[in-house]
């Protein structure tokens, strides 16, 4: 069983974070050069990304679940009085 539900919007959203940090401290170090706009158009288009990942995933999880719920909306077998209680 698993401890928690996966996240992907958040996935995506961590890593194009850590992906920006890792150009900005890259430029820090004096590895490469790195613009200053960089981080905008980045951090914008993982943004933008992780919230349709995010909302498809939320979209998937409702729909299974209204699916699962729908299934078990028959009468129970022992209606028919056909089965005692004891």
């Amino acid at each position: 069983m698993l401890r928690h539900e996966a996240r992907p919007g958040r996935l995506i959203a961590g890593l194009v974070a850590m992906a920006t940090a890792v150009l900005y401290a890259g430029d820090a170090a004096g590895a490469w050069h790195t613009a200053w706009f960089t981080a905008l158009p980045l951090l914008c288009g993982g943004l933008l990304v992780a919230a349709v990942v995010g909302t498809t995933t939320q979209s998937a999880r409702r729909r299974r679940a209204q699916t699962a719920s729908s299934e078990n909306t028959g009468a129970p077998t022992s209606t028919s009085g056909s089965q005692a209680i004891k």
